[in-house]
């Protein structure tokens, strides 16, 4: 699945989705109503397509991009234990993992602490990734709920 065909896999998938585009990359936002302010804005997933922030996912090689997909800190940390605290001289996350490697689930380079994972062009993990992506997106419904409860009170 390339970088298109995810983007047409979450946008036709995901019930109140938004996409926003900014310097090549794509972010979706659970925005039902398209009118979350500026503030609320957060992405439950993003695909990158370039190394405008880092270069530890070599994004410039042909057909690569980068799933990034925000989960619950109960899920990450059953994936992968606690997250990371410890980073090199570029901001990136020693996590163990060659965030190069494509089709393998791992912790986000750089937002590995806010409970953040990614996949370089998922193939054979599309099943992890679509189960995922569901986890983030009622993750993202939540908070939209939740928020729109106590500004009704």
């Amino acid at each position: 699945m390339n970088a298109d065909e995810m983007t047409d896999h979450i946008t036709s998938t995901f019930a109140g989705t938004r996409v926003m585009e900014a310097y090549g990359d794509t972010f979706f936002l659970h925005d039902p109503d398209g009118d979350l302010p500026p503030e609320r804005q957060l992405p439950f997933a993003t695909i990158v397509t370039d190394d405008n922030y880092d270069h530890v996912s070599r994004l410039g090689e042909p057909g690569a991009y980068r799933l990034n997909i925000g989960l619950t800190k109960a899920t990450y940390t059953a994936m992968f234990g606690p997250p990371p605290t410890r980073r090199d001289d570029q901001g990136i996350f020693d996590t163990g993992f060659d965030h190069a490697r494509r089709d393998q689930v791992m912790p986000h380079p750089v937002y590995a602490s806010q409970y953040w994972v990614c996949v370089v062009s998922p193939a054979t993990t599309l099943d992890t990734v679509r189960s995922l992506l569901v986890e983030a997106h009622a993750f993202a419904v939540r908070k939209h709920a939740n928020h729109a409860r106590r500004a009704g009170a």
